[in-house]
């Protein structure tokens, strides 16, 4: 079995810094975490709340923190670091070898979407950010790993993408499409023609930092030895 993460980012129109952040964790039982967070706000200010964030969240599940008490502890620190006046998204999607299960944690008002061969399951319930609301709680999901299964979530600059610039936005159901025309093999390339669709509505000027992470769960050739592979491009 082969888990593969694609991620694709990119910051809001003439902005230097962008205001989300994402990284991926090693679990020391096995598996692997993507993490996601969109500070408040653009800009530097929004690129270091949310990177510390993630920073602070690849470091508890480093640690072997569960997800739901990862969220919760990065929650606590930033309430009581800015002062319970900075809000910040925050979603985890972990691939857990040890339980061979998805585990979804959000704090976000965009959804995770999982797709299978079998069933399509769309997670959007009401939750908020961490940061502001002493009694903050995540919502934790957690489904069985099943070869073929993709993971996709993404910040809100995705799912308001053309609402400023076109007056229409981001179709949910043309997402839903990319997701279904595509396979799990295919993450890298189901981030970017989300990002691309995303852009395109903004006309090529984002309104908003925008990052999507997919996670896909693959059969994976049976290889000797084992080599993981990872792959990063930064563009300045």
């Amino acid at each position: 079995m082969e888990i593969k993460i694609g991620i694709a980012r990119t910051s809001k129109y003439a902005m230097e810094y962008c205001g989300d952040s994402c990284d991926i964790a090693e679990r020391p039982h096995g598996g692997i975490s993507a993490i996601i967070a969109d500070g408040q706000g653009n800009g530097l200010a929004a690129h270091h709340t949310s990177s510390w964030v993630v920073n602070k969240a690849t470091e508890l599940i480093s640690d072997g923190a569960r997800d739901g008490a990862v969220a919760r502890a990065v929650h606590d620190y930033l309430y009581a670091m800015k002062d319970r006046k900075v809000s910040c998204t925050l979603t985890v999607l972990s691939a857990d070898i040890d339980t061979e299960t998805v585990v979804i944690s959000r704090n976000s008002n965009c959804p995770v979407i999982v797709k299978t061969e079998e069933y399509e399951t769309v997670y959007d319930d009401e939750v908020g950010p961490i940061g502001v609301n002493r009694h903050m709680k995540p919502l934790i999901y957690e489904v069985p790993f099943e070869a073929g299964m993709v993971v996709v979530s993404y910040t809100d600059g995705i799912q308001a993408a053309g609402k400023k610039r076109n007056s229409s936005q981001a179709d949910f159901n043309k997402i839903m499409g990319i997701i279904r025309d595509n396979t799990a093999d295919d993450v890298d390339f189901i981030a970017k023609s989300i990002m691309d669709y995303a852009i395109e509505m903004d006309k090529n000027q984002p309104a908003d930092d925008m990052t999507v992470v997919v996670m896909g769960i693959t059969d994976g050739a049976r290889v000797s030895p084992k080599v993981d592979t990872f792959s990063a491009t930064y563009r300045v």
